[in-house]
C-alpha cells in the first residue's frame, strides 16, 4: 500500500480529521485555521510528517500581485520585462523590490549584502498586498541567507515561491522547513513564452477541481524503464550537492527525484552524481528524472582520448540503479521550462516517458 493512502486507515488519518476543525501547533504557540481561505493541507501527506502537515500554497488568479526580488544575483528591470508583461496578461499586479529597482555594483556577484537580500524576501513574504513571490534570477548567493529566513512565518503565509537554478537552495528549504509547497520553476529573467507560460500557467493558476496532470515528454531518452510514485524534490546539481551536510540538505526519501544543470565537465557531473550516491540520496529516491545539458555529448580533451562525455557519465552512474529514470526533460537551464512543484506526490512512467501531478498543488 502506498505509504500515502496509508495515512487514511491509520491514526494519522484521524489526526488529519481532527485537524481540520481545530487548530496547528507552531513552535510553542497556536494559530487557528479560521476560515476556507487559509492554506489548506494536503490529506496525503507522508505519515512521517503528520505533526506538520503539507500546506498548499494559494493559487494565483486574476488580480493576484506578484512580488520579484532578487535573492540571489543582481538583476534590473530591463532583463525581468519579458516577466512583468506576462503577468500583466494574466491580469496580475507586480511589485518590484528595491533589490532590482536599484541595482549596485558595490556587492560584485550578489545583489545587495545578505540580510537585505533576506529582510526583501520576508518582507514579500508578510506583506498582505502580495500573493506570490518569484526570484528575479539565480546566479550566486542565495545559500547565504537561507538561516536568515522565519520558516515559521513562510509556511503561515502559506504563498508560492518560484525560482531555480541558485534559488534550487531556496525552494528546497522552503519544503523541509516549513513543509510548504514550493515551485522550482521560472525566474523572472526568462523570456516567459511558449511551454515557460503554459506550464507556469497551468501550475500556478488555480481550477475548481482537480484531475491528475499527464504530460508525455516525446524528445526524453528512457534511461530505465519502469513506473514509480513518490513526492518530487530537486533541482540544480550543483546547489543540491552545496547543500549536502547543512540543515537545508535535500531529503530524497521516497522521491522522484530531479536533477538539471548547464555547462558543467564530465568530470565535475560524475563527482557530484557520486557525492549524491556516497549521501545514500541516490539509493532512497525512487525514480530519476535528468533535465536537458547542452553539452550532453560534448567532448574536452582532458587527458587526449581519455574524457567521458555527460551522457556517458549518465548511463553509468544512473542506469546502474536500476530505477526508472527518464533524461531530457525540459527542467532548469533551457529556453523553455516547465514548473515542477516540490513536495506533491508523482508517479514517472519511463517506458511511456511520462510524469504525472497526483495530487493538487495549490488551494483554491
Amino acid at each position: 500500500m502506498n505509504r500515502r493512502a496509508f495515512i487514511g486507515t491509520s491514526a494519522a488519518g484521524m489526526l488529519i480529521n481532527s485537524l481540520q476543525n481545530t487548530s496547528f501547533v507552531k513552535g510553542n504557540s497556536l494559530f487557528a485555521q479560521q476560515d476556507s481561505l487559509q492554506p489548506q493541507i494536503s490529506m496525503i501527506s507522508k505519515f512521517e510528517n503528520i505533526q506538520k502537515p503539507l500546506i498548499l500554497p494559494r493559487s494565483l488568479k486574476t488580480g493576484s500581485t506578484v512580488g520579484i526580488t532578487a535573492s540571489a544575483s543582481p538583476s534590473c528591470m530591463g532583463e525581468i520585462a519579458h516577466c512583468i508583461n506576462y503577468l500583466k496578461k494574466m491580469k496580475c499586479k507586480v511589485v518590484i523590490g528595491e533589490s532590482i529597482k536599484k541595482p549596485s555594483t558595490e556587492f560584485k556577484y550578489f545583489a545587495a549584502p545578505d540580510e537585505e537580500r533576506a529582510d526583501e524576501f520576508m518582507e514579500f513574504i508578510a506583506r498582505d498586498d502580495i500573493d506570490a513571490v518569484i526570484a528575479a534570477r539565480g546566479g550566486f548567493g542565495v545559500m547565504r541567507i537561507l538561516p536568515l529566513l522565519d520558516y515559521d512565518e513562510i509556511r503561515k503565509q502559506a504563498k508560492p515561491i518560484i525560482g531555480f537554478s541558485d534559488i534550487t537552495a531556496l525552494v528546497n528549504s522552503v519544503y523541509k522547513k516549513s513543509n510548504l509547497v514550493s515551485f522550482h520553476g521560472p525566474v523572472a529573467s526568462l523570456n516567459f513564452s511558449g511551454l515557460t507560460a503554459e506550464s507556469f500557467s497551468k501550475v500556478l493558476f488555480g481550477n475548481s477541481t482537480f484531475k491528475p496532470a499527464k504530460t508525455i515528454f516525446k524528445s526524453a531518452t528512457t534511461l530505465n524503464k519502469g513506473i514509480a510514485t513518490g513526492k518530487l524534490v530537486g533541482g540544480n546539481l550543483s546547489m543540491i550537492t552545496a547543500t549536502l551536510g547543512t540543515p537545508y540538505e535535500i531529503d530524497t526519501k521516497d522521491s522522484i527525484f530531479f536533477i538539471e544543470e548547464v555547462l558543467e565537465e564530465p568530470y565535475k557531473i560524475d563527482r557530484m552524481l557520486t557525492q549524491l550516491w556516497l549521501a545514500g540520496k541516490l539509493d532512497d529516491c525512487n525514480a530519476i528524472i535528468i533535465g536537458k545539458f547542452k553539452n550532453l555529448d560534448k567532448k574536452k580533451n582532458f587527458f587526449p582520448n581519455y574524457q567521458f562525455t555527460v551522457r556517458q557519465i549518465l548511463d553509468l552512474r544512473i542506469k546502474s540503479l536500476n530505477k526508472p529514470s527518464l533524461m531530457g526533460l525540459p527542467i532548469g537551464h533551457d529556453d523553455e521550462i516547465i514548473t515542477l512543484p516540490i513536495g506533491i506526490l508523482a508517479e514517472v512512467n519511463a517506458t511511456e516517458k511520462s510524469l504525472t501531478f497526483l495530487e493538487s498543488c495549490t488551494s483554491i
